[in-house]
């Protein structure tokens, strides 16, 4: 997203119904029994999505609009029926709506910041196993394997700080700065027009488009799932497209929903970044590097061993990864300095953010005015915000080590105190670009933090610190994020604020038990197969870096390494200082470095999806404005679903009775 933003009449005229001040209901109305429940089956649903894209590809794209379409749609769905049994429910409000998407996203948001697919996968035996019990730094009492009593217990101590350690900042992030917040408010957007006439007849046909396409995903995913045989090898998961020489690099179609609905939901350029890095790394990178077998590296080496071709798949992946992450935090914390200073110095205005005055935008001001007063009316007091944050931190700081011995309790309170600075910075830059940057926040608190306690269990230390920054930073930004949500849809703070209490508590348990369904059905980690798990063996290779320093790289690695994270730096670099014309059509490293470790295939699929996007949008703009986001959402949810009957069938070792399997034809 850019960074400069403008708040016009139209959106706020939106936001506040286009008439005069509208009845807000009260705070205790806005959450309800129905909105709850909804809420929780919902958070399983996309909690089972996440954990699939984290432990397949590691991309995962903004479910909020599918989870303010979906909740609209269950809402209704319940009302309806109980009126034909005679039952008259209360009126669907936009304010219940809202509080419906804030609690899904508070219990889905910690399938990915709880670290399911990255820093606790890091931690097991089979990833230390994978990296190899003779690396360098990878040692064998720096291993802890998942378990759901542990896990539970580590999301509950440490998930709630994030709620606290900003949201007495709430009015000087929505009112007083005027960020922006674009997917808060384009959420906000999408709410309100449900709850208008035009809108709702729209609404109920996004629905129904999204409920056929979710159907058509789940029963093309029970169909493969006939074919899909027993092993990783078989099945349209393993469809050689573009012949089996092209295959053994990775390039083919594998008939994904999810990756092809990711693609109609992600912009066009993130991928074409993602298939561009795939054609550097699969199509010219690594079949170099293969050449240089024995004499880069030993010849006779496994396909996942690091010291040879895996080892230098994994370590540019992190180069990339950490050059991209490392550019976007010093240009969003400068970009934070410098619109504070401008704000102290204007009196608290943003020049990133024109709000318009003049005197034919007295009906603006008016319903300005009625935001600003419901959105301070139910105030949350400073003193709880203080209080539990430091009762929390307390807590935390007696806990965590007796989680993770590894880590001391003077550790994890120094974590908590700078904490809330890191939280500011990247809520504040949230608003003004849309960029969350919570993992890169983690890997440097990983970095610091292995470095800081050594040999002597820095692994395990380094990654359990990255989970409590990473899951401060991540939860603070979503609040603010959805409180600018509530702001525009005339939503309480305080029945915000409890419905992310609420489903940050729903998270918790939900999502270490969705993600156990996984653990208990399919072999997670295993990069031969389809949960691969990638960002497990990335960030226990950082750790082990961050302990061991660069000494443990394979040959020539440190060099191929040192260009590819300039080259993200210099390509940031100009994405930036170019013209929009210009800069638009330049790649975005982030997205590049994902194939580098998983593969080809997901790229193609999601190119398939932004084709079809870029020939939708070309054929009929306004249907596909409308109704694209349903159709990924509809493809996205069919396949999550699918993991479930998926998941039952293999703990119950009921295997697919075909193997549909691809290999060369015999020649005489």
């Amino acid at each position: 997203m850019g960074s400069e933003a403008e708040i016009t009449g139209p959106l706020l005229a939106a936001a506040g119904g286009g008439g005069g001040a509208e009845a807000v209901p009260p705070w205790r109305e806005q959450v309800t029994a129905r909105g709850l429940a909804v809420s929780a089956v919902l958070g399983v649903l996309f909690c089972l999505i996440t954990h699939k894209l984290n432990l397949t590809v590691g991309i995962i794209p903004s479910l909020n609009v599918a989870a303010g379409l979906l909740g609209y749609f269950l809402v209704r769905t319940w009302t309806a029926a109980l009126e034909r049994l005679g039952v008259v429910s209360k009126p669907f409000t936009k304010q219940e709506n809202t509080i419906i998407q804030t609690c899904v996203v508070a219990c889905y948001g910690l399938a990915f910041s709880g670290g399911f697919g990255s820093y606790i996968l890091a931690m097991d035996q089979k990833t230390y196993e994978l990296i190899g019990t003779d690396y360098p730094g990878n040692r064998a009492v720096d291993v802890k394997n998942p378990s759901l009593g542990w896990m539970i217990g580590f999301m509950f101590v440490v998930s709630f700080l994030g709620l606290f350690s900003l949201v007495a900042l709430r009015k000087v992030m929505v009112i007083d700065y005027k960020l922006t917040y674009p997917s808060g408010t384009a959420t906000a957007m999408l709410i309100n027009s449900f709850h208008t006439t035009t809108g709702a007849e729209l609404a109920d046909k996004q629905v129904r488009c999204l409920g056929k396409y979710l159907s058509i995903s789940f029963f093309w995913n029970c169909f493969k799932w006939f074919f899909s045989g027993v092993g990783d090898s078989c099945g349209f998961d393993n469809f050689p497209s573009f012949g089996l020489e092209a295959f053994k690099n990775t390039f083919y179609f594998d008939f994904s929903p999810t990756y092809i609905g990711c693609g109609l939901i992600c912009p066009h350029i993130v991928n074409c970044s993602t298939l561009l890095g795939a054609i550097i790394s699969w199509g010219f990178l690594w079949p170099y590097i293969s050449t240089k077998a024995g004499d880069w590296y030993p010849a006779n080496l496994g396909s996942n061993d690091f010291k040879g071709l895996y080892g230098y798949k994994v370590f540019i992946s992190v180069a990339v990864i950490l050059g991209d992450g490392l550019y976007n935090l010093i240009k969003i914390i400068y970009a934070t300095i410098k619109e504070i200073m401008n704000a102290r110095a204007k009196q608290g205005r943003l020049p990133l953010v024109q709000v318009q005055d003049d005197d034919q935008d007295s009906k603006l001001s008016a319903e300005e005015k009625h935001l600003n007063e419901t959105f301070i009316k139910d105030s949350i007091p400073p003193w709880l915000a203080g209080s539990g944050y430091i009762g929390l931190a307390a807590i935390s700081t007696a806990t965590v080590p007796m989680i993770f011995p590894q880590i001391k309790w003077y550790l994890v309170l120094s974590a908590y105190v700078v904490a809330p600075l890191l939280a500011f910075c990247n809520s504040y830059g949230a608003g003004l670009t849309d960029w969350n940057l919570a993992s890169t926040y983690g890997k440097i608190g990983l970095f610091i933090f292995a470095s800081w306690v050594g040999q002597n269990g820095g692994v395990i230390a380094g990654l359990a610190a990255c989970g409590v920054m990473m899951s401060i930073v991540a939860t603070a930004s979503d609040l603010m994020q959805d409180f600018k949500t509530g702001y525009l849809t005339l939503s309480s703070p305080r029945s915000m604020f409890v419905s992310q209490l609420i489903g940050t508590a729903f998270g918790c348990v939900i999502a270490p038990l969705t993600f156990w369904l996984y653990w208990s059905a399919f072999d997670i980690g295993n990069p031969d197969g389809s949960f691969k798990a990638p960002y497990a063996v990335i960030f226990r290779e950082m750790s082990i870096l961050g302990v061991e320093g660069l000494s443990a790289l394979p040959q020539h690695c440190l060099a191929i390494c040192s260009f590819f994270f300039v080259a993200s730096l210099v390509i940031n670099l100009l994405r930036d200082v170019t013209p929009k014309n210009v800069s638009r059509f330049i790649p975005i490293p982030m997205a590049m470095a994902i194939p580098f470790y998983i593969g080809a295939y997901f790229a193609i699929d999601m190119f398939v999806g932004t084709v079809i996007l870029f020939v939708w949008e070309r054929v009929n703009r306004k249907e596909c404005d409308d109704f694209a986001g349903a159709v990924a959402s509809g493809l996205i949810c069919g396949d999550g679903i699918w993991t479930v009957p998926s998941a039952i069938l293999s703990i119950l070792r009921i295997d697919p009775p075909i193997c549909m399997y691809f290999k060369p034809s015999l020649t005489s």
